[in-house]
């Protein structure tokens, strides 16, 4: 059986299983809060590790934490960076709105963490208290918003950019190593003017430039933390000063560029910066779904649709068609993009939900952006290396496609005019002949002027 510890908050005694390190506060969410499955996101343990060690450095001197006091937040802090206690914040995501639950279970572990390491009883709050000195110069209303974005920040920069970067990499590979390979293009999923598959790649490399730099510029708001603003942003139970010193120490430890906030009102009452790094989640969904859905066309078939690419036989296709492959890479990420894309949803109306000085939705908005970023990089990484690192072109479907296109007429108009040439295009069409066979049969132009004029490649511009 679960033996119980007491321990106790403003409101009485609370019982607590024994061997966990949360207190009072956390149980009461656990039993008010059984809402879902969904914990809250695990970055916030280790944002929020970050931010309380930076707090108790700087609370420490101003001479509000004694040596020991600091010490031990510290050592704890940096017990939950390595991943150590982390099955001792069970919270969901769905409990109160302001995360002031989920503040509480850091404070009550990491107090409860530094009674083991001092030696005196879980639950004693001595010599660490988890409010008066793991929460020394906070409010939730301003440590919650500040975790959030260390969160994002650090989602973003550490995972997501490389894992994009790398995509785009390949991608730019391949359209290196296909920059001559013409093939025929298409508008509206009809026929068009030939370009290369290097040309349409590097269009796909391009797109994902485009979302590198939209992403590093989202976070410029990111970086600007309201810690030190407390309660609704006047900083009250702070030190002159706290503000910025604890976000010098939270860029110290973090390595990303943190700075306080110049207004504490608008990022406490607003998390608006947050939504735009969501905006911008779902920009790159579109670019990638974009993608997906192209190289499932171009690869549909193989012998019945376009057929231009080789998928990497990764898996079989079906349970009942012998030999079936399926672009199962291109469906999950586009799966993928389609979850980030209603995420976004979620997060801007949990960012325009916000009322007076405290948004009251900011668990919310963190599960689904961290959620998001885990998707897009795990789906980054996935298309890439089960995709398209292993892609390859048809040649032959390629090169049929394109003798037997009918937008190559396009080259003709110039010489014809574009009646004549869509005469060409439509003799062609409706007697099931070749371009040249139709000029020919019109006595538009000679077979040498034909073959001078209607150069695929030299239509490309490549070449």
């Amino acid at each position: 059986m679960t033996e119980f510890r007491i321990e106790t908050d403003s409101l009485g005694a609370v019982r607590v299983p024994a061997d966990r390190l949360w207190g009072a506060q956390t149980q009461r969410a656990l039993d008010h809060f059984r809402i879902g499955d969904g914990r809250m996101p695990r970055e916030m343990i280790t944002a929020y590790a970050v931010l309380k060690q930076a707090a108790a450095v700087v609370n420490h001197r101003h001479g509000l934490l004694t040596d020991q006091q600091k010490d031990l937040i510290v050592r704890a802090a940096e017990e939950l960076l390595a991943g150590r206690h982390h099955d001792h914040f069970p919270l969901r995501v769905w409990m109160s709105g302001s995360g002031t639950q989920f503040n509480m279970n850091v404070n009550e572990a990491i107090a409860n963490r530094c009674c083991q390491l001092a030696g005196t009883p879980l639950g004693s709050k001595a010599p660490v208290h988890p409010n008066d000195h793991v929460n020394r110069s906070q409010s939730t209303n301003d440590s919650f918003p500040s975790a959030m974005c260390i969160a994002v920040a650090q989602g973003v920069t550490l995972r997501l950019l490389p894992a994009v970067r790398q995509l785009r990499d390949a991608l730019a590979t391949k359209a290196q190593a296909w920059h001559a390979l013409v093939k025929i293009g298409r508008t509206h999923l009809q026929d068009a003017t030939p370009l290369t598959l290097g040309q349409e790649f590097s269009g796909y490399a391009a797109m994902l430039d485009d979302n590198l730099v939209r992403l590093e510029q989202s976070l410029g708001g990111v970086f600007r933390l309201a810690l030190g603003g407390t309660a609704v942003g006047t900083g009250i139970n702070a030190p002159p000063g706290f503000d910025r010193e604890v976000a010098a120490e939270i860029a110290h430890l973090t390595g990303q560029p943190f700075v306080t906030a110049p207004n504490k009102f608008a990022v406490q009452g607003a998390h608006d910066a947050l939504v735009w790094v969501s905006g911008t989640l779902k920009t790159l969904a579109g670019s990638l779904l974009k993608i997906a859905d192209d190289l499932r066309l171009l690869s549909s078939g193989p012998r019945c649709g376009l057929g231009e690419l080789r998928l990497p036989a990764n898996e079989p296709g079906s349970s009942i068609m012998p030999g079936k492959v399926n672009p199962t890479q291109c469906e999950a990420l586009a799966m993928v993009a389609m979850q980030v894309m209603a995420n976004d949803v979620a997060v801007a109306l949990g960012g325009a939900g916000g009322h007076l000085e405290m948004n009251a939705y900011k668990p919310l908005m963190i599960a689904n952006l961290m959620q998001s970023l885990h998707l897009l990089h795990d789906a980054c990484r996935s298309f890439r290396v089960h995709l398209v690192e292993g892609l390859e072109p048809d040649h032959r479907q390629l090169a049929a496609v394109v003798q037997r296109s009918l937008m190559l007429v396009t080259a003709l108009t110039p010489a014809l005019g574009y009646d004549k040439a869509a005469e060409v295009a439509h003799y062609a069409l409706d007697h099931d002949t070749t371009l040249k066979e139709a000029a020919l049969a019109l006595g538009y132009v000679t077979a040498d002027d034909y073959d001078r004029l209607v150069d695929p490649a030299t239509m490309t511009g490549a070449v």
